[in-house]
């Protein structure tokens, strides 16, 4: 079992670099586990006071389960819990069980390097770096189209919210990085690298890198 977390700020092409990796692999090679899954219950709390909730910041998420079940993945089992199914095989994997691979990233895997109990777990930690102001318009662009905010109520959030996140806790987080991947999806090379070394560690056969 090899578990990989990949983290980077909103933007940076984290998304783009996971599903490179899980198209360039067999298929039931790779399980994504999305960090998304592991945020603390809220719904005691008032429908409200629930836009207050900072879910870029630390306190968001539930580490001690979210490390207690990749605990549970290393040791070959499936892990769930009652409230959601937190282990989402590739769309191609025609098994419902852990495969040879786990991928800790997806949208909310900004913060994925930032738990010390987590990164002991992990076999490879990954920061994908990508300039604050390319970050941005990637940002932008997401959010008008696949959530229909204006560009205005996300600058907004982006200064608000984002940036001081991003300063605070996600851009440390990158000197536990084991491999940097400067301007995510685009740099074939870093991302052949990483292949590679998923490779060599799974005993799997060298594929040509494109």
């Amino acid at each position: 079992m090899l578990i990989i977390g990949i983290a980077g700020g909103t933007g940076s092409g984290k998304t783009t670099v996971v599903k490179k990796i899980i198209e360039s692999l067999p298929p039931g090679e790779v399980v994504l586990l999305p960090q998304d899954s592991y945020y603390k219950d809220n719904s005691h709390v008032p429908v409200e006071k629930r836009q207050y909730i900072n879910f870029d910041h630390p306190d968001a998420f539930d580490w001690p389960l979210l490390s207690e079940q990749v605990t549970l993945l290393k040791e070959g089992e499936n892990a769930s819990s009652s409230r959601l199914i937190l282990i989402l095989p590739a769309a191609d994997c025609p098994r419902p069980f852990i495969s040879s691979l786990v991928m800790l990233s997806s949208s909310k895997g900004i913060l994925a390097l930032c738990d010390p109990q987590l990164r002991d777990l992990m076999d490879l930690k990954v920061f994908v770096d990508t300039d604050s102001d390319e970050r941005l318009i990637r940002v932008i662009q997401r959010d008008m189209i696949e959530r229909g905010r204006t560009a205005e109520a996300v600058m907004e959030r982006y200064t608000r919210v984002l940036k001081p996140m991003h300063l605070q806790f996600i851009e440390p987080s990158k000197r536990y990085a084991d491999l940097i991947i400067p301007e995510g999806g685009s740099n074939q090379i870093a991302i052949n690298i990483l292949k590679m070394f998923i490779e060599n560690n799974l005993g799997l056969p060298h594929t040509d890198n494109q």
